[in-house]
């Protein structure tokens, strides 16, 4: 049972940003700060990476944990209500993102991928990303 209405959990769920997330916005103004210049949310590849830098032929997706179920996550959790339905959501995201990885790779570009729960640890996870884009 929902705590809240059905018009109020849609205009929550409507609320919910797919650009521009904090977890992005951390990991762009790092970037940005360490002299790095990138493209972001590129239609003409698969996925629209939400980074691309093209100089380095490198697509970096920042995913939340709840909406593309980062496995083995506590933020990775599945609604108690309507659990088919999210299940079925999560399995398709999952397979999306292998889809759009994949077809990343075969065009040449480098693919990699920041957890949101990876940024609320600390500084350890963006100062690999330099150390990979070295």
């Amino acid at each position: 049972m929902d705590v809240v209405d059905q018009a109020t959990r849609s205009r929550m769920m409507a609320a919910i940003r797919s650009f521009n997330t904090r977890p992005e916005l951390i990991v762009r103004r790092f970037l940005h700060a360490h002299g790095y210049r990138f493209r972001i949310h590129q239609k003409n590849l698969p996925g629209k990476p939400d980074i691309v830098m093209p100089k380095f032929r490198t697509c970096i997706f920042v995913h939340g944990c709840f909406w593309h179920h980062h496995s083995g996550c506590r933020y990775a959790n599945t609604p108690k209500t309507r659990c088919e339905f999210w299940n079925e959501k999560f399995l398709r995201n999952v397979a999306r993102d292998i889809e759009n990885v994949e077809a990343l790779e075969i065009r040449g570009w480098r693919v990699l991928i920041i957890w949101e729960c990876q940024l609320k640890k600390g500084q350890d996870k963006l100062d690999q990303l330099l150390q990979q884009l070295r």
